[in-house]
């Protein structure tokens, strides 16, 4: 199953939407820095969303492993918003329904501070001094 739903991700279209309600629960629950909702409505809707909020929007899966309660996929995101190159790189953990196999819970771990915020004017100069109040000094 983790095979098949990274081969999805790879290949994602906004005609290949639907195709999540085979590989996914009916109650999937879907989290990320933005984001924490359950339903394959709303996981479908999410990504729905994504198309019309970017362009070229693309996952690139670099690793998988999976494991006996889980799949973990290390992954790059590239899309362009409001005509800015966005990459972001993170990783999912991926739980499977011990009945069907289906995914049950996709949850995206990746640095919005540091990928995305300190990117922003107003947002991203405060960010980078947190950095470097927080940093250690070795």
């Amino acid at each position: 199953m983790l095979e098949a739903y990274c081969r999805l991700f790879e290949t994602l279209t906004p005609d290949r939407l639907e195709e999540f309600r085979a590989l996914c629960t009916d109650d999937v629950r879907f989290a990320d820095p933005f984001n924490d909702i359950a339903g394959i409505e709303r996981f479908i809707a999410l990504y729905r969303h994504m198309y019309k909020a970017v362009s070229e929007p693309r996952f690139l899966v670099l690793d998988r492993v999976l494991s006996p309660q889980a799949g973990y996929v290390r992954w790059q995101f590239t899309a362009v918003a409001r005509g800015r190159s966005v990459v972001i790189d993170g990783m999912s953990e991926i739980r499977f329904d011990t009945t069907t196999g289906r995914v049950r819970e996709h949850i995206d771990h990746w640095d919005a501070a540091g990928q995305l915020y300190e990117r922003l004017p107003v947002v991203g100069s405060l960010i980078r001094w947190l950095r470097r109040l927080f940093a250690a000094r070795i």
